[in-house]
C-alpha cells in the first residue's frame, strides 16, 4: 500500500495510532487545501442544501410533549461534532460542514392561527426540517484509491422521525461515521469501525465524547487497505449481470432464506441506478468490459446517494459490506458465495 499522506502538522493522537499494521510509515507534505467543490452534493434524494444560519435563525427546535423539554437542536449537532472534530484532528485544515436537510415540519405562530393560508406572512410561518444530514471534509488528510483522491470526511444524521416525541424527553438517537469521499463524485466511503449507528445521549457534552470515541477508535489506514484491495479484482461482464441480478432476486426472497444471506439494502431503484451507471458513468462506468472491484464499489455508493437521510448512513455501510464480501467470494470465500453462483 502507498504510504497514507497527511498534510500540515499531524495531531498526537493520529501519531500514536498503529498504522504499521496495514501500511508504511505516514509522510508529511505541506500543501494548501484545496478549494471545496459545490458540486456534485454527498447525498441527493429529495434533500435540500442550506445553511448553519438558516437553522439557527429560520428553524424552530422541537420539544418532548409530554415534559415540554427541548431536544437537540440540528445546529448543535452540527456544531458540537465540528467542535470534536477541530479538537481531535487539531492543526489539520477542516471545511465548514456541507448540511443537507429534508422533510420540513411547517406551523405558524399563535397570532396567526385564524389567518388562511394564502394570507400568511413569511413571519407568520415557523417551520424545523424533520432530518439532518451533514457532512465535514478534512482535505489535508488524503489518499488516492485508483486514481481517485479521498479526503476524510465526518458524517452526522439526525431524524426526529426515529424518535418518540410525544413522550417524555429520553436520550436521543444520532448516527455518527467517519470514512473518505471519493472527491470526484462525493460517495461516502464508511467502514465498519468508523461508523456508530446507534448513538444516544442526552446533552451535547455526552455527543462531544462519544464523537471523540470514535474518532479515536477508527483506523483510516486499515480502511484504506480495504478499499485498495478492491482494485486488484475484476470481474466479467457476465458475472456483474449475475450479481445485479441476484441482488433484484433478494428483495422478493421468502424471509426465512434471506435471513440466512448476507443483508443487503440497497432498494430495486437503486439496484437499476447501479446498472445504468455501468453503462454510462464517465468516472466508474465500464460497458463491455471486465469492472474492477472498485469502480464496482463507487457504483453502489453513487447509487446510495439517493437513499433518504434516515437510510443514508446504513446503506453506505452497507455498500462497503457488499463491495468486500463479493470481493472476497471472487476468490473462494463461501459468505458472499449465493451473489456470484
Amino acid at each position: 500500500m502507498r504510504n497514507l499522506q497527511i498534510i500540515g502538522n499531524v495531531p498526537q493522537v493520529r501519531r500514536e495510532s498503529n498504522f504499521g499494521e496495514y501500511a508504511e510509515e505516514a509522510t508529511i507534505i505541506e500543501e494548501q487545501p484545496k478549494v471545496k467543490k459545490e458540486n456534485p452534493h454527498f447525498l441527493e434524494a429529495n434533500t435540500l442544501e442550506v445553511t448553519m444560519q438558516h437553522l439557527k435563525e429560520d428553524c424552530i427546535t422541537p420539544v418532548f410533549a409530554k415534559d415540554n423539554e427541548l431536544t437537540i437542536p440540528h445546529p448543535a449537532f452540527i456544531d458540537t461534532v465540528y467542535d470534536a472534530a477541530n479538537t481531535f484532528f487539531s492543526g489539520e485544515s477542516i471545511d465548514k460542514p456541507d448540511i443537507r436537510v429534508s422533510h420540513v415540519i411547517k406551523g405558524r405562530i399563535p397570532e396567526a392561527i385564524h389567518k388562511p393560508a394564502n394570507q400568511l406572512l413569511e413571519s407568520d410561518k415557523t417551520i424545523y426540517y424533520e432530518r439532518a444530514a451533514f457532512s465535514i471534509d478534512i482535505p489535508t488528510i488524503y489518499e488516492t484509491v485508483e486514481g481517485n483522491k479521498l479526503n476524510l470526511s465526518i458524517v452526522g444524521v439526525r431524524a426526529y422521525n426515529q424518535m418518540n416525541l410525544y413522550s417524555k424527553k429520553v436520550p436521543e438517537l444520532f448516527r455518527l461515521a467517519i470514512g473518505f469521499k471519493n472527491q470526484v463524485c462525493c460517495n461516502m466511503c464508511i467502514f465498519t469501525d468508523g461508523y456508530k449507528d446507534d448513538l444516544r445521549v442526552s446533552n451535547t457534552s455526552e455527543l462531544y465524547r462519544s464523537a471523540l470515541e470514535l474518532f479515536n477508535n477508527y483506523n483510516p489506514a486499515k480502511h484504506l487497505y480495504l478499499m485498495q484491495q478492491l482494485g486488484n479484482t475484476s470481474m466479467s461482464q457476465h458475472q456483474f449481470c449475475q450479481i445485479l441480478g441476484k441482488m433484484r432476486l433478494y428483495q422478493c426472497l421468502p424471509s426465512g432464506y434471506q435471513k440466512r444471506l448476507p443483508r443487503m439494502l440497497l432498494t430495486d431503484t437503486q439496484i437499476n441506478s447501479v446498472a445504468k451507471a455501468y453503462i454510462n458513468d464517465e468516472n466508474f462506468g465500464s460497458f463491455g468490459n471486465d469492472l474492477n472491484m472498485w469502480k464496482f464499489y463507487n457504483l453502489l455508493t453513487g447509487a446510495n446517494k439517493s437513499s433518504y437521510i434516515d437510510s443514508f448512513l446504513d446503506r453506505s455501510l452497507n455498500a462497503t459490506e457488499m463491495a468486500v464480501g463479493i470481493n472476497a467470494a471472487l476468490h473462494g470465500d463461501t459468505k458472499y458465495k449465493w451473489f456470484i453462483d
